[in-house]
């Protein structure tokens, strides 16, 4: 004789198992939840490289470009800094890798000044400030380097741009953030992105690589990252 169905919360297998009753989407659920996917994932692709390449500059007398900066980056650099009437601009950046061809430089710092110099940046108001060696957080590294450099000179800004490429930006200016405390205003300049279409990032390999891990990056110095004294 066949044992009788269970009624839903009764208990069977030796009091270790319990019926429950379980809704399942009909068609026109799982067409729901298909419509809410794909709008999700619309709103991802397309807010993510905004939300990363933010800009949001405080207008202060100093501009800090990243010395790893392409040549058309250096020249829009050029720009914003005649443009907006900073007073200084200084160029951050570790050293280049050893056997490079522009090894002679030593850092990406001095990279960056000698190549805004050679695109007609003029020499008195531009600063480069090599930062060392560093395995990791070589961004927050650069700013805790400069940051020495003011104390050091006797200067004590209280508002900086950052100028960054595309979606390193919103990471860069949260670990300039960190590195200079609450007293120091940083603000963002996000350079325009030339290797793919930013409005179609994801179309692109280069695209694709670049905004996903500056987001898993972002991610990381947000949650993870625990900012430290040299």
């Amino acid at each position: 004789m066949k044992d009788a169905p269970l009624e839903p919360g009764s208990r069977s297998r030796w009091g270790l198992c319990r019926r429950r009753l379980c809704c399942v989407p009909t068609w026109r659920g799982w067409l729901l939840l298909f419509v809410l996917f794909v709008a999700l994932a619309n709103l991802l692709l397309r807010g993510l490289h905004p939300f990363l390449a933010v800009n949001a500059p405080v207008r202060g007398p100093i501009l800090v470009v990243e010395g790893w900066a392409s040549d058309q980056a250096m020249e829009e650099a050029i720009r914003q800094f005649q443009a907006n009437h900073y007073e200084k601009m200084f160029v951050t950046g570790g050293p280049l890798e050893q056997g490079a061809p522009l090894s002679e430089y030593k850092t990406y710092a001095e990279l960056g000044a000698a190549t805004l110099v050679k695109l007609g940046m003029p020499t008195n108001a531009l600063q480069a400030v090599p930062a060392p060696r560093v395995a990791r957080d070589r961004t927050y590294t650069s700013a805790l380097t400069l940051r020495a450099w003011f104390a050091e000179h006797g200067m004590a800004p209280n508002k900086i741009d950052l100028m960054s490429g595309g979606p390193h930006a919103r990471r860069s200016r949260l670990l300039f953030e960190k590195a200079f405390g609450r007293g120091v205003r940083i603000g963002v300049v996000s350079l325009p992105a030339s290797e793919y279409d930013p409005r179609h990032w994801w179309r692109s390999s280069q695209g694709f690589r670049v905004v996903t891990s500056e987001a898993i990056a972002y991610v990381y110095a947000r949650v993870l990252f625990r900012a430290r004294e040299p």
